[in-house]
């Protein structure tokens, strides 16, 4: 461990009230082929400050001299593109690496130098984040905001222990090893499962509501403020024996056993919980065998299984991408009892009751009779089967009541709604946008040491006209900073899809706002799967109701809809205003971010004087400030229809879906945005 100084961060063992994540932390980083630990928490629970003090008790590092990968001089890496290394060896404590949330692919595996590529004919790499990690430790806060393949680079990396970097057919490969730590506010937005499910360890931080922790934490806080080397100081005996104890559970790793028993029952614990593939599994065991290993255990135990357990399995049960992840302990108990064999007894008689030659119970003989009367099937013969039904399952006309909550269905596929023209927004899966990724559509100059893919040709192109002016007479090039070209990419953007949601009492039967929740649940699923940001306003009554800002938890915004009372009258203009004043503060907070709203109503405005009017002024508002639009119509298909809502997206300009067309499989539907025709 590191001595205090000045400049060291909070002690790791000050840390209060935090033992699962403290526990996770130490695991991944005896055993860091885990795969990483995930913190997931509300904000100010102290997640990156435990992160960064776990770095103060790491182990220090031998490495080669002058390599600038971090090899260990006892096992150097064949493929490390500095070698061969010299003989030798120089100690250093083990890095953090921060990688922040805008950092570009080339930043974190790093890029080829191109001028001396094209000049020299060497490959020249310049490392990126990931080699700097190696041997150490990689924390990515707000992990969830970053873009997804970036993510996928870096699981990837932590499972395989090296890193390639492929540009303009040469490929560079070094490794990277390391312990991948990443934090996120789940109200900012989920990981989707698959990437989830590549975390190795995930931990759930809330604050205390114990006023007793709460005292210790402000406390260590505030003391830690008014006199930091004081404080550190008075925890360095602490902090020693915590890196001593992680040094000797590294080189008692290799020895610990993993019983047959204890395979068995790890796999029956992961079958229980019906967990997908089997990550979980080899997750779980690995897990078991480090905390033996930290328990200075040679053996897996029941309680390693448990610990173990209660950290991999919790992000893996989600059944549906709504879902927040979580443990039920009660099951893991259940299941941990269910797959632990009994102890033998010599003494029992395997002919005895109960065993193989035995008769059954006879207070246990099946008879319909001697059930229990607490665990009975409920005699249904007199129910009514035309009787009343709750608000939920109800699908029979009738006004749902003022202030009744209606819930939805399954959610489905929904059609895909996207901006038409291209923009260049922040890099997603909904409308064509130039990004980061995707396919060359051309070249432009780069900006300084802009960082980028370079466009070879194009390179090639800029500078070939120069070489005689440049003197150049040998092979190669004489290539200039300004004369690289870096690549133009059209991929997809993500949007801000907010939906303004007529829930008034005439959107009529229960059944028709059970459907409409239906239809606005599975858009919102198609969201989720998109990566956009999403928000929710629903009018009703006398006013329009900001439900949710625009975040990227879309799993929040499916709550808050599902909670959604229904009944009054229908404020029309008030909700398309109160749209609109949402969609100019996004604006302002995320220019890049291109809006598409989606309005779900049958068009009737009950609410104030002349009030379709007036929802009719707002439209062409929305309209000459060009927002992409798309209207729902909820307007029951039998009957009299009014049409109401088909005039009001001829003001909005908007594209026109009815309820029913939500649900098309894979065709597009392309909404105009006016502010690029």
């Amino acid at each position: 461990m590191r001595s205090a100084s000045p400049s060291s961060g909070f002690p790791f063992t000050a840390v209060v009230g935090m033992d699962d994540l403290q526990l996770a932390l130490i695991l991944a980083a005896i055993s860091p082929a885990i795969g990483g630990v995930l913190i997931r928490g509300e904000k100010g629970t102290a997640k990156s400050t435990a992160v960064r003090a776990l770095t103060e008790i790491l182990p220090p590092v031998d490495v080669v001299p002058g390599c600038r990968f971090s090899c260990d001089p006892e096992h150097p890496d064949s493929a490390c593109p500095d070698g061969p290394h010299v003989a030798g060896a120089q100690t250093r404590p083990a890095r953090l690496v921060e990688l922040p949330v805008g950092a570009t692919e080339d930043r974190v595996l790093g890029s080829l130098h191109l001028e001396k590529a094209l000049a020299e004919g060497v490959t020249a790499y310049e490392p990126g984040l990931l080699a700097a990690a190696h041997r150490g430790l990689l924390y990515v806060d707000e992990v969830n905001l970053l873009h997804d393949h970036l993510v996928d680079v870096l699981l990837d990396a932590a499972a395989m222990g090296r890193a390639t970097v492929e540009r303009d057919g040469v490929s560079v490969t070094h490794p990277a090893r390391f312990v991948l730590v990443g934090t996120m506010n789940p109200e900012e937005g989920e990981l989707r499962p698959q990437l989830l499910d590549r975390f190795g360890l995930t931990v759930d931080v809330v604050a205390s509501r114990d006023p007793a922790v709460r005292v210790e934490v402000m406390r260590a806080r505030l003391a830690y403020e008014a006199d930091p080397d004081a404080f550190i100081a008075r925890y360095d005996g602490p902090q020693r024996e915590l890196a001593e104890r992680i040094v000797k559970a590294r080189d008692l790793l290799t020895e610990v056993i993993l019983t047959d028993s204890a395979l068995r029952q790890i796999a029956e614990i992961c079958a229980s919980f019906d967990v997908d593939g089997m990550r979980a599994d080899l997750v779980t065991a690995r897990t078991a065998v480090a905390h033996a290993a930290w328990s200075g255990r040679t053996v897996v135990e029941v309680d390693d299984v448990r610990a173990a357990a209660k950290l991999a399995l919790p992000h893996r049960r989600r059944r549906n991408p709504f879902d927040a992840p979580g443990l039920d302990e009660d099951q893991l108990e259940e299941a941990i009892n269910n797959s632990t064999p009994p102890p033998e007894d010599p003494d029992d008689d395997p002919d005895g009751p109960g065993g193989p030659g035995g008769g059954a119970d006879p207070a246990d003989d099946g008879s319909p009779g001697d059930a229990d009367p607490a665990h009975s099937t409920p005699d249904l013969a007199g129910a009514d089967p035309d009787g009343p039904e709750d608000g939920e399952a109800s699908g029979r006309p009738g006004p749902a009541p003022a202030g009744e909550v209606v819930g939805s269905s399954e959610p489905y596929k929904a059609r895909l709604l996207s901006v038409q023209a291209a923009g260049t927004g922040v890099a997603g899966r909904r409308s064509r946008a130039i990004t980061e990724v995707g396919r060359v559509v051309g070249d432009r100059s780069r900006a300084g040491r802009e960082a980028g893919r370079p466009h070879l040709l194009a390179t090639i192109r800029s500078a070939a006209p120069h070489q005689h002016a440049r003197g150049r007479t040998g092979p190669g090039l004489a290539v200039r900073p300004s004369d690289v070209r870096l690549a133009v990419r059209e991929g997809r953007e993500g949007n801000l899809v907010l939906f303004c949601v007529d829930a008034s009492g005439s959107m009529g039967t229960k059944k028709r706002m059970g459907e409409v929740k239906t239809a606005i649940v599975s858009l919102l699923l198609d969201a989720y799967q998109r990566r956009d940001t999403v928000g929710l306003v629903t009018f009703a009554g006398a006013a329009a109701t900001v439900a949710l800002p625009p975040t990227g938890s879309v799993e929040t915004a499916v709550r808050r809809l599902e909670s959604l009372p229904t009944g009054g009258r229908t404020p029309l203009a008030e909700g398309l205003l109160q749209a609109a004043e949402v969609l100019r503060i996004a604006a302002i907070r995320d220019p890049r971010r291109r809006p598409l709203l989606v309005l779900v109503t049958d068009g009737r405005a009950t609410h104030g004087d002349n009030a379709f009017a007036r929802a009719r002024q707002a439209a062409g508002w929305l309209a000459q400030h060009g927002i992409a639009t798309v209207v729902v119509d909820c307007e029951p298909r039998r009957g009299v229809r009014l049409g109401l809502a088909g005039e009001l997206a001829a003001d909005l300009g908007a594209e026109y879906l009815d309820l029913g067309e939500v649900a098309a499989g894979n065709l597009i539907r392309t909404v105009t945005d006016r502010r690029a025709a």
